[in-house]
C-alpha cells in the first residue's frame, strides 16, 4: 500500500523527468536576448568604473564587496567575465558554462547592490528574472536540442 507522501514524491519525481517540446528558434532567441543585458553591463562596468564603484559605496551591503577584495578589481573582473561569458552565450558557445559564469557574477552583484534598498526593488526582481533565464541554460543541455520547425 502506498502512503500519500509516497504518491506525492513519485508524482514530483515523474514531473521532474517530464520533457517538453520547444521550438529551437525560441531557445535561440531566448539565449541571444538574454546575453544582451550582460554585454551592456560589461561595458558599463569597464567604461564607467567610477560610477559603478559609487553605487557599491552607497549600497547597504557594500561590506560584501569589500570582503572579497578591492571593489575596483572586482568590478573590472566582473566586467570582463560578463563580456566573455555574455559573448559566449550570444553565439551559443559553451552555453551552460557561460550561464554558470554569469550566474556566479550576478548573484553577488544582486546581493551587494540591490538587496536591502527599497528603491531598487525593480532592478532586484529584474536580476532574479535574469537568474531564472540563466538557470534555464544551466539546467538544460542546449547543445543537444534538435532543430524543429516553427
Amino acid at each position: 500500500m502506498l502512503f500519500p507522501d509516497q504518491i506525492i514524491n513519485d508524482n514530483l519525481l515523474n514531473l521532474m523527468k517530464a520533457k517538453i517540446s520547444v521550438s529551437y528558434r525560441s531557445v535561440q532567441l531566448f539565449r541571444i536576448l538574454l546575453s544582451g543585458i550582460f554585454l551592456v553591463a560589461s561595458f558599463n562596468h569597464i567604461l564607467n568604473l567610477e560610477k559603478t564603484l559609487t553605487r557599491i559605496d552607497q549600497a547597504r551591503f557594500k561590506g560584501m564587496a569589500y570582503f572579497f577584495g578591492n571593489p575596483e578589481y572586482l568590478v573590472i573582473i566582473s566586467g570582463v567575465v560578463m563580456m566573455i561569458a555574455g559573448f559566449c552565450l550570444l553565439i551559443g558557445y559553451k552555453t551552460r558554462w557561460a550561464a554558470i559564469a554569469l550566474a556566479a557574477v550576478i548573484i553577488p552583484i544582486t546581493l551587494t547592490v540591490q538587496v536591502g534598498q527599497i528603491h531598487t526593488l525593480g532592478p532586484l526582481f529584474k536580476n532574479i528574472a535574469i537568474l531564472g533565464g540563466l538557470l534555464f541554460f544551466i539546467l538544460n543541455d542546449i547543445q543537444t536540442f534538435q532543430k524543429q520547425e516553427l
